[in-house]
Formats: C-alpha cells, sequence, structure tokens
C-alpha cells in the first residue's frame, strides 16, 4: 500500500468517526478528575494507616 493511499483512507475513517460534544467532554474530564481524587485520598489514607500501623508494630 502506498502512503498516498494509506492517507486516503485514515481521512476517510476519521471522517466517520463521532466525535463527543464539548460539554460532553467536560463532564467525563470532571468525573475521572473527582473519581481519581477520591482513589488518591482512599489510597494514601489506607498508606499512612498502615505506615502509622508498621511504626507502632517496630517500636514495641
Amino acid at each position: 500500500m502506498s502512503p498516498i493511499t494509506y492517507l486516503k483512507e485514515v481521512r476517510s475513517e476519521l471522517s466517520k468517526v463521532v466525535w463527543p460534544k464539548k460539554e460532553e467532554v467536560v463532564k467525563l474530564t470532571a468525573t475521572v478528575i473527582i473519581l481519581s481524587a477520591i482513589v488518591g485520598l482512599y489510597l494514601g489514607g489506607i498508606d499512612s494507616a498502615f505506615a502509622k500501623l508498621l511504626e507502632i508494630a517496630i517500636k514495641h
């Protein structure tokens, strides 16, 4: 396949893509950021708790 044919096919396929609306992108991006923050806080809390428990176990 020649590069020109390849690029024509790529352009053809990209014209078939249904791109999301700006509102949907913003909503989904906010959802990902919020969920990532929640998971990060949860894992950070668990890590701190285990670190404290390990510290207590080592001291005794």
